[in-house]
């Protein structure tokens, strides 16, 4: 986490009349710290198996607040979990899933990104964001039937 993420956190916290706790910024370090997408579950458990005394609700609340400021992207890969990522600073990418094992895969395509464009003007729209996840068998889930799991 640099000087300059913690800095807008410090902003958005201010913004919502929420203190600045050691808790709210072990949450966001732990998120600008990781390169995987996080559960906000496995954040909770990453930051208690470090001795951090937090409550599950700090760690939901806290998420919710980052994403409601776009300091983390989430998705939901179809499980009914959010996955976050770290936002600041991030280059627009998209996904590949895997509907078996979870994982996760980000591309960055700019084809996908000319087509998007194109269409967004087709439409007469200015595009702020998208969403682009793209579902399958990775390699390894494909050597395994369906009927197996």
């Amino acid at each position: 986490m640099t000087d300059l993420e913690l800095e807008k956190f410090k902003r958005v916290l201010n913004d919502e009349n929420l203190k600045l706790t050691p808790q709210r910024v072990e949450v966001f370090r732990e998120v600008c710290n990781s390169d995987e997408h996080l559960e906000a579950e496995e954040i909770y458990l990453s930051l208690k198996q470090r001795k951090v005394n937090i409550s599950r609700a700090t760690v939901y609340r806290t998420m919710d607040i980052l994403y409601q400021h776009d300091l983390v992207q989430r998705m939901d890969i179809g499980d009914g979990k959010w996955r976050y990522e770290h936002w600041l600073d991030c280059h627009q990418h998209d996904h590949l899933i895997c509907i078996r094992c979870g994982t996760i895969v980000e591309f960055v395509s700019h084809q996908i990104e000319e087509i998007q464009q194109d269409v967004a003007d087709k439409f007469n729209y200015k595009l702020l964001r998208h969403v682009h996840q793209l579902f399958g068998l990775c390699k390894q889930c494909r050597k395994t039937p369906m009927s197996v799991i």
